[in-house]
């Protein structure tokens, strides 16, 4: 049967695109089964007891459409972040919000600035909504912030983005670097700035939030999805000058944030002791990582993230076997999805007995490769 014949020019002529292929669906087209699911950056240590009294307490009303304001949760972050609810707006996960935040400033042939290699659901985002990408290599294995600000400068770009800490790699910039890439950078450029994995970093890389509370082209995304455990329930936010954050309200789904999501965030922030045990597991679980690694003859990244590059010592093709043997084994992991920084897998933190599948195939895996 013949497509239908009124899809927009732009969707004709894209690409079929999935950022990320999920575990389940690998569980379905691989025919074998995830045991160790250690790929998707989610927190296998889960949420804490108290959320999950929260939600149980609240599902009777789940005939309710949430507040479409979101202003429960909006001013208990405002208290936790010395802002004002003025200058949060809550959505479905960094990535729904990065679709938002693309569609405000993003048109057919509007020039966006990224890292090659760097988060890919912000390049599905703008591609979808007919961006032009510029993409700069990676220093090393840190986004250039010299290279991204030249870029958004020489194309007159009118977004860039910038993930700190980084995913993939997990690498940081230190908040004084943040500042000066964001004083540098034309007032015409909307600039995202990633901080989905900031409760896991050094604090000394994040930038207090009313150094930036001034500045209408800054919109900083944060998320529940990390270590507060709460994936499933698709809760991000963004702080920013309070104009800006208003302009989302002429284009978002008012009702689109579940009831119980909004009751499980507020109850995950309000638990801020749980929080702190699951980034010191977090830690140790890095360092675990980082042992079976060198453990196998392979280099562990540093890392401020709840996942840890590891570096493979060849090329591209051999992290993708040994990703796909793990997989075969139940072990699902990630990489990188461009040179050099393919070379990786990169690893996520978790419980005790993933660990100990991963340590347990690693070897099996890296010896049959040769």
């Amino acid at each position: 049967m013949a497509a239908f014949p009124r899809f927009t020019s732009l969707i004709k002529e894209l690409p079929s695109t999935v950022p990320f292929v999920g575990p389940e669906a690998l569980e379905r087209t691989r025919n074998f089964p995830i045991i160790a699911r250690i790929g998707a950056n989610e927190s296998g240590f889960g949420p804490a007891p108290s959320v999950l009294a929260a939600i149980r307490e609240a599902a009777g009303d789940i005939w309710k459409y949430s507040d479409s304001e979101h202003l429960s949760l909006r001013q208990a972050l405002a208290e936790h972040h010395g802002c004002r609810p003025e200058n949060l707006m809550i959505g479905e996960g960094v990535d729904g919000l990065l679709g938002m935040a693309v569609r405000l400033v993003v048109s057919p042939g509007t020039v966006v600035v990224t890292s090659l290699g760097a988060y890919p659901t912000f390049n599905y985002h703008v591609d979808g909504f007919g961006g032009k990408r510029v993409s700069v290599p990676y220093a090393g294995d840190r986004e250039d912030l010299d290279a991204l600000l030249a870029a958004a400068k020489d194309h007159d770009a009118t977004m860039v983005y910038f993930a700190n800490p980084d995913n993939p790699m997990g690498s940081w910039w230190h908040e004084d670097d943040v500042i000066r890439f964001v004083e540098d950078l034309p007032e015409t450029c909307m600039m995202v700035l990633d901080e989905a994995y900031c409760e896991c970093g050094p604090a000394e890389a994040f930038p207090a939030i009313d150094r930036l509370l001034d500045r209408p082209n800054v919109m900083r995304f944060r998320t529940f999805s990390k270590a507060y455990g709460l994936a499933g329930a698709r809760a991000g936010y963004i702080i920013g000058e309070a104009e800006t954050i208003s302009a989302f309200n002429k284009i978002r789904n008012h009702f689109g944030m579940p009831r119980l999501t909004l009751v499980a965030a507020e109850a995950a922030l309000a638990d801020q002791a749980y929080l702190q045990s699951v980034v010191g597991r977090i830690r140790e679980s890095r360092d675990e990582i980082a042992r079976i690694a060198r453990d196998n003859g392979l280099e562990p990244l540093p890392s401020a993230t709840n996942f840890v590059a590891i570096d493979c010592g060849r090329d591209g093709a051999y992290a993708r076997a040994i990703v796909d043997a793990l997989g075969a084994r139940g072990v699902f992991i990630r990489m990188p999805g461009v040179a050099p920084l393919d070379r990786c897998i990169r690893v996520s933190t978790g419980p005790g007995e993933d660990m100990d599948l991963f340590a347990q195939e690693l070897p099996a895996v890296l010896q049959a490769l040769g």
